[in-house]
């Protein structure tokens, strides 16, 4: 077997984190450009009406998908957990558990996603001049998602096992081929939102097959033969205890985003432009900053399993403090320089910008909340616990927008975008206290217990 559990679990953390973390970073960066892509083609080529029709669905497309993707957190922090442990014939077993997991997953989400998407445009309060426009973006898009999910949960088996440069490569090209399909389907063939959905479609197929093939091409326990593939039933419930609430945790996550962009929808298509070219502008932040979250998980996980408690803190402080750094650092550039990123994706329309504007002074410039609880998020995971940050965060994050959106939102005098975005400041503030909170008394206790006369 490689030896990338001696990577995470001996040796010092500072450098071996951010080394871990920048290719992660890149690659998010990357799976963000397929949606930049497309928001930049069709801001201007196709006008206002079609960016805000791409931009009003990726709310609700994080609401159906959410779901599914927590598994891929689950098949990751199991296989972290047995690389840790030196259990390769179960770190064998959750990888051919979690592949026809992904197929299974994607097969339920394109029957949902074809099917349902009108119907859910319509219950978000969609303008009636961009529903159909979203509504055909998002077919196409769905036809798709079984090779997203095939490359999330390959990705996350890669990075448990220490390996973040290999799902940089099969973006980095698939990436590219977006782009020019992009380009191709808008300018020459005129097909609009259809073009830009068919381009990252094929996109998507791509970067799966891309990974499946470097997960058979593995010489370790993490390499996969198709034809033993099956759900082995411990695995399988591991991936679901871990990966379950994980989903929930990010489907009801994406509940509140959902009502938020309804109540956005209210201000108007222009608004929606704004806000949709704003909200992508500052997805590379929060990409950025989430890495650390997925390294946390990673790194604690295979600690964990090590039995290596003492370097969870070490984990956990360099964590912190790195994405403090980052949001701070890229969030209060993404605002200084907000004006000319967004016309970039809609070139002269000074209202829509004004709108854009807005959400970024709102979000941008405190978004180190967020990564700060995205990483307390992560190391509770890492240490066999997603059940408390399910629940954590559907109340600090879900139910006070949600409670804020329903009380002060509604007031005639605060019912404004400004007042709106600022339930996000308050909502990552709360639920990053309380999970620092839990995850310090969760690893006391811990330590206590494997310190007692009974454990030795």
């Amino acid at each position: 077997m490689q030896n990338n559990t001696a990577y995470m679990t001996e040796g010092p953390l500072l450098k071996k984190i951010l080394m871990y973390t920048f290719p992660i970073i890149l690659t998010g960066i990357l799976q963000l450009l397929f949606n930049a892509a497309d928001l930049v083609v069709v801001g201007r080529y196709c006008g206002r009406l079609s960016i805000g029709a791409v931009g009003a669905t990726g709310a609700i497309i994080n609401l159906i998908t959410n779901l599914f993707i927590g598994l891929s957190v689950g098949a990751g922090v199991t296989v972290a957990h047995a690389l840790g442990a030196g259990r390769s014939e179960d770190v064998s077993r959750t990888v051919h558990t979690a592949i026809p997991t992904a197929i299974v997953s994607g097969i339920i989400l394109t029957a949902v996603g074809v099917f349902g998407s009108e119907t859910f445009l319509r219950l978000m309060g969609t303008p009636s001049d961009v529903i159909k426009l979203s509504a055909t973006y998002m077919r196409i898009y769905f036809c798709g998602i079984t090779a997203s999910m095939l490359y999330n949960f390959g990705a996350a088996i890669l990075r448990a096992a220490g390996d973040t440069k290999s799902p940089l490569y099969f973006l980095t090209a698939s990436g590219i081929v977006n782009v020019i399909l992009n380009l191709i389907f808008v300018i020459v063939f005129k097909l609009d939102v259809a073009g830009v959905a068919i381009a990252t479609t094929v996109s998507q197929i791509m970067s799966a097959v891309l990974i499946i093939r470097a997960l058979m091409k593995r010489k370790d326990a993490c390499r996969l033969s198709l034809g033993k593939m099956k759900f082995h039933r411990r695995q399988f419930a591991k991936i679901l205890q871990i990966g379950f609430p994980a989903g929930i945790q990010g489907s009801l996550f994406s509940i509140s985003n959902v009502i938020i962009q309804s109540s956005i929808n209210s201000f108007g298509s222009i608004a929606i432009s704004g806000n949709s070219a704003a909200g992508n502008i500052e997805g590379f932040v929060y990409m950025s900053m989430n890495s650390y979250s997925q390294t946390s998980v990673n790194f604690t996980g295979q600690n964990h399993g090590a039995g290596k408690l003492g370097r969870i803190k070490k984990i956990m402080i360099i964590c912190l403090v790195s994405v403090f750094c980052t949001g701070f650092l890229m969030g209060g550039l993404a605002r200084l320089f907000g004006e000319p990123l967004l016309s970039i994706y809609i070139p002269g329309d000074k209202e829509a910008i004004s709108y854009g504007l807005i959400r970024m002074t709102y979000i941008c410039i405190p978004y180190f909340l967020c990564g700060l609880m995205d990483v307390t998020t992560g190391l509770i995971r890492g240490i066999g616990y997603s059940i408390l940050p399910m629940i954590i965060t559907i109340a600090g994050v879900c139910g006070m927008r949600i409670i804020w959106i329903y009380t002060i939102f509604r007031i005639p005098k605060y019912h404004t975008l400004q007042n709106l975005y600022l339930s996000y400041t308050i909502s990552w503030s709360l639920t990053f206290i309380t999970e620092l909170i839990v995850f310090l008394a969760l690893l006391r206790r811990m330590c206590r217990r494997d310190a007692s006369p009974d454990s030795l």
